[in-house]
Formats: C-alpha cells, structure tokens, sequence
C-alpha cells in the first residue's frame, strides 16, 4: 500500500473519531470537550499535507510520521488513563490502531524506498 494511500485512510479514522468524539460524546455536565476535535484537526492536516505530497515527498512524508508518532503517543497515554469501556475510551482506541498501523506502514514504504535505491 502506497503511504499516500495510508496517509489518507488515516486521516479518514481520524477525522470520524474526532467528530464522533465530539458531537457523539458529551461529558458528565452534557457539554461537548472541545478537545475531543483534536484527532479531527490532525486528520485535516494529513489530508492537507497529502495534498502536497508529490511536491516535496521527503520533508512531507517525514512531517506525517513524526505528527502520526506524536498523535499516537497522546492518543495511547489518554487511552490508558480512562478507566471502563465506554465510547470515549474505543475512540482512543481507534486512533491508537489507526496511528500505529500507518506507523508500521509508514516505516515499512521508507525500508522498501531504502531497499530499492540500493539495488
């Protein structure tokens, strides 16, 4: 799989969990956490930054990861620290999964660019 493609399938479950998150999601006083919209914003951005991934592959792929790595990092310290299985905590949950797989497949497209400029 291409890491366009990846880039965008992620920004999609991101973009889904934040607004789910958000409007789907209201804390204990019935009000929306503005900060539930933070996965979303990041969503955007990726699906920004792929808009000018063609132009500058090597600064743009490598701002996605380390982006992609700092949202997963938030999204994994906040999924360990809500107690019970309720909504909030599967949309952490999600994100995590999302993050990492685009990590690993992140990785693994710049391993495979490596492997071929050598041969």
């Amino acid at each position: 799989m291409k890491a366009t493609t990846v880039n965008l399938l992620n920004s999609i479950v991101l973009i889904i969990a934040g607004l789910y998150g958000y409007l789907g999601v209201a804390a204990a006083d019935g009000h929306h956490s503005p900060t539930a919209l933070i996965p979303a914003a990041f969503g955007l951005l990726f699906i920004i930054l792929g808009l000018f991934w063609a132009k500058a592959p090597k600064v743009i792929s490598h701002t996605v990861v380390v982006l992609t790595l700092v949202l997963f990092i938030m999204c994994l310290i906040r999924f360990l620290k809500v107690e019970g299985w309720d909504a909030k905590k599967y949309i952490f949950l999600a994100c995590v999964l999302s993050n990492g797989i685009a990590l690993i497949l992140f990785i693994k497209s710049f391993v495979d660019v490596r492997r071929n400029k050598a041969a």
